[in-house]
């Protein structure tokens, strides 16, 4: 019998949600030759979540007769924790940051947001992601980190930070899947897509829109392609994001030779076509250098509102212009070393602007 493999996620949002559900299905079947079990750990603050997520996943794990196993814990200390899972894959689903805060909890603070670009919010989507990759480095080294929390910035901000991460999960990923369903492609392996978590919506000006090629030929029309599947509600998209993420980790587990598309490999910005073998992760471009797909990522990615290099953060004009009146100190930017102290200025600042009311309408 091959060892057992372990997945650790934390989160107990409806992407590890989703994740976990998939991962129910796509395991392999018990039984099958020379197929090692899958252990999965779902770690949250809120124990009775996780035991939650581990129970349901247990019964379609049952019905669909797979061999993988489901814990709910309560996440504590991280670096303890990893000490003692001791996880091949780490996933983060977890950020100081809800990305549907706007609709559930409007506030001056999501008015900021709305304002300044989804950037902004970077200091606190990448909170849970920066303590995983510390505690990684301290005690289970071996562990690589799969981050799904605006991955296009956060991992570029762990590699400026010189914390490990291997990999993003959803954005390209999930236009990727959406491609791949309307070009009717049984896998990925024919196709490679440039994009970024800008283009989950379509961009002003089509020509901006996501690069995408079959058998190394470009792909027209892809706009009209993704208009469907970019007009479903957000949650479903994210069911989307957290099978293909399911479909990636089966795969990894498994040694099996992966062409997909991914945001934030290796700590770029913005996602990319690549091919993960043996443990590795690499490029997979065609007809771009490396060079050009990193530029055209980063002029991407100013539609959140920032732009990332040489270890810097920088806030383009309207969010500049959104932040002088609060944080005039971080308005133009601020460096990748800095973090703990503008994570911890950020968080101050949502907090007195949620706690902000409009006053009432004179009558």
């Amino acid at each position: 019998m091959t060892n057992r493999h372990h997945i650790a996620i934390v989160g107990s949002g409806s992407l590890a949600t989703s994740i976990c559900e998939s991962l129910a299905s796509l395991a392999p079947p018990l039984g099958a030759l020379n197929a090692a079990p899958i252990e999965v750990t779902v770690l949250a603050r809120n124990p009775d979540a996780v035991s939650a997520i581990a129970r349901h996943c247990r019964a379609r794990s049952a019905v669909a007769g797979t061999a993988i196993s489901f814990t709910g814990e309560r996440l504590g200390d991280e670096t303890a924790t990893l000490a003692r899972l001791q996880p091949t894959y780490l996933v983060c689903c977890a950020s100081a940051q809800s990305p549907y805060e706007k609709v559930h909890r409007p506030s001056p603070w999501t008015g900021l947001v709305k304002a300044a670009g989804f950037g902004v919010t970077l200091p606190l989507q990448a909170t849970v992601a920066v303590r995983l990759a510390r505690a990684i480095g301290a005690a289970s080294p071996h562990t690589a980190l799969i981050n799904g929390c605006f991955p296009d910035a956060v991992n570029p901000l762990l590699a400026a930070m010189g914390l490990p991460v291997l990999c993003g999960i959803g954005n390209v990923a999930t236009l990727a899947a959406c491609l791949q369903a309307a070009l009717g492609l049984p896998d990925q392996r024919r196709l490679a897509v440039l994009g970024h978590h800008a283009h989950l919506d379509v961009p002003g000006d089509l020509g901006d829109d996501v690069l995408a090629w079959r058998d190394g030929r470009p792909v027209s029309g892809v706009s009209a392609l993704l208009a469907p599947d970019r007009a479903l509600p957000r949650a479903q998209l994210n069911a989307v994001a957290g099978h293909a993420a399911a479909r990636l980790l089966v795969d990894l587990l498994a040694g099996a030779e992966v062409y997909t598309s991914l945001p934030g490999p290796l700590g770029l910005p913005g996602g990319y076509p690549v091919r993960l073998a043996d443990g590795g992760l690499a490029l997979n471009l065609p007809g771009l250098s490396p060079a050009e797909a990193i530029e055209w990522n980063v002029r991407a990615g100013r539609r959140d509102g920032i732009e990332l290099g040489g270890g810097r953060v920088r806030h383009l004009p309207a969010a500049a212009h959104a932040l002088e009146p609060h944080l005039p100190e971080l308005a133009q930017g601020w460096d990748a070393t800095d973090y703990d102290a503008v994570q911890d200025l950020f968080r101050l600042l949502r907090r007195r602007l949620r706690a902000t009311s409009p006053r009432p309408a004179l009558i």
